[in-house]
């Protein structure tokens, strides 16, 4: 005789709702990534910059990527990490804008309210096991006020005087500490331009990610203001007393 198989009513047996499109899947790493931003406060308001490679593992793949963006009419924004994150977190701002704009009730997106709006999608995002693999620097003019603020990808934030994301964490730093921390009423933009190219210079030194060709940008009462691409001038003559370098 035959077994009996025994099933419990109403059970319903299909496959895995995953198994019709392939299985669930999480990016475990960032493929195609940014290095450092270095932003700080000025007298007038905010300066930032960040190189324009984008390098594929370890080959500097793409040399004029634009990773500052506006957002908005008084607010700046700043990334490293992955660009194909950057990308969607672009998109989902542009739509938001659009929203704004489309309500036509005076109102304008301000710095705290996009930089809110930024550390919410990170942290829901690393709260789903899913994060995007990016460092954001949000700078700006709220209310008359400057505002400079971080998000990463757990969604940690904090507002500071200085920022660096990446290897500028550790190597422009301690130069914006030296020059720019209890100084920032006082420093003028052509200060402020040379203490940016100073950071970005050793960065390119150090950093094997990092390219020379950079764009720098500035928040001020008046807007904001994204620089064209440009190479600083730089000089390797101190490593040939370097033990290893060269022959």
């Amino acid at each position: 005789m035959d077994p009996i198989e025994f099933r419990l009513p109403h059970t319903i047996h299909r496959p895995a709702a995953s198994a019709k499109h392939g299985p669930v899947t999480r990016t475990t790493q960032p493929i195609v990534t940014g290095t450092s931003v270095v932003a700080f406060k000025y007298k007038d308001g905010i300066m930032m910059a960040a190189d324009c490679l984008a390098s594929y593992g370890s080959l500097a793949r793409f040399r004029n990527e634009k990773r500052l963006m506006a957002v908005g009419e008084t607010t700046l924004l700043g990334v490293s990490g992955d660009m194909s994150d950057f990308q969607h977190l672009q998109h989902t701002l542009e739509g938001l804008l659009t929203q704004e704009y489309d309500m036509d009730d005076g109102q304008k997106l301000g710095t705290k309210s996009v930089y809110k709006c930024i550390s919410n999608i990170m942290y829901n995002r690393r709260s789903k096991t899913d994060p995007l693999w990016n460092s954001y620097v949000i700078g700006g003019i709220d209310n008359g006020q400057k505002f400079l603020g971080f998000v990463d990808l757990y969604g940690t934030t904090y507002q500071s005087t200085t920022i660096s994301t990446g290897f500028g964490g550790h190597l422009a730093q301690p130069i914006l500490r030296r020059r720019v921390e209890g100084r920032e009423d006082e420093i003028t933009e052509e200060e402020a331009v040379q203490i940016l190219e100073e950071c970005m210079r050793v960065l390119f030194y150090r950093d094997a990610r990092s390219l020379n060709k950079l764009r720098r940008a500035k928040v001020t009462a008046q807007g904001v203001e994204v620089s064209e691409p440009y190479a600083l001038e730089t000089n390797w003559d101190f490593a040939e007393s370097i033990v290893g370098y060269g022959s």
